[in-house]
């Protein structure tokens, strides 16, 4: 037999998850249908947004959008309205990674790139939590998670990143370190209105990581190695659903006890 324990439960809710198409999103959008929830997928037109709700089956809707454009966003936040009635919980999963981002150096870090990730990283967490949440305010209830990341918290480590192809830019620190407060103010300032609005900080997830990197950060990792997409899963379902009926403006540090040291 298998056990149910209703705490967790997201059936027939409407989540709306932002960067759906993305390396968190693919693995969080099949977890949340899997539960039945009603799905609504919003990522760029080039990523077919809707391709992907389709092959959820079911309810799911896609919706094009750019979340660092105000208008984009109010319109998502009116179809998915349209068409299951409400929104019951946003999760914010995108970011923007633009070329030449990685390799920028601090001193000489390009204007346009800054503005670049910051209008979609942090703004677009910003304008995505205003135009839904609204919404969720007019009726009193309502959950927010936001995606941050390890580096919103601690700085990385140059050793990580030398002889390597990757890297990890300021700006990308800047922009999740804005999202952890974001997160933190909403959460305090809307919490006696009945919206819950809480972060993930997740760390080092696996995506066809070159060798050296990994070797690199399995070492400095106390866990021993790097995070499993899956292993979001348990920590979005947590705020998302009533389990976490009591918090509001935290942060869940799903990072392998990278930051414990």
């Amino acid at each position: 037999m298998t056990a149910y324990d209703p705490l967790f439960d997201v059936s027939d809710r409407t989540i709306v998850l932002t960067g759906a198409c993305g390396l968190a999103g693919r693995t969080l959008a099949p977890a949340l249908a899997h539960r039945g929830a009603k799905l609504v997928l919003v990522d760029i037109a080039a990523a077919d947004p809707a391709a992907a709700a389709a092959a959820l089956g079911g309810d799911a809707l896609g919706i094009a959008c750019d979340v660092a454009d105000a208008e984009q966003v109010g319109a998502a936040a009116r179809a998915a309205v349209e068409r299951f009635g409400r929104v019951d919980v946003l999760v914010n999963a995108h970011q923007h990674k633009p070329q030449g981002f990685l390799e920028a150096q601090a001193e000489d870090f390009p204007e346009e790139l800054w503005d670049a990730v910051m209008d979609v990283n942090l703004k677009g967490v910003f304008l995505a939590c205003r135009e839904f949440g609204r919404g969720m305010l007019e009726r009193g209830s309502g959950s927010v998670v936001n995606l941050g990341s390890t580096y919103g918290l601690v700085s990385s480590n140059p050793d990580l990143y030398a002889a390597n192809s990757l890297g990890n830019p300021l700006v990308y620190s800047a922009s999740k370190g804005g999202v952890l407060m974001l997160t933190r103010y909403l959460g305090a300032h809307w919490a006696g209105r009945g919206v819950r609005v809480n972060c993930v900080t997740p760390h080092g997830i696996l995506n066809a990581h070159e060798p050296d990197f990994m070797r690199r950060f399995e070492a400095k990792s106390p866990m021993g190695r790097m995070m499993d997409a899956n292993e979001l899963v348990g920590a979005v379902v947590f705020l998302a659903s009533d389990a976490s009926s009591y918090a509001t403006g935290s942060n869940v540090v799903v990072d392998g006890g990278w930051t414990a040291w």
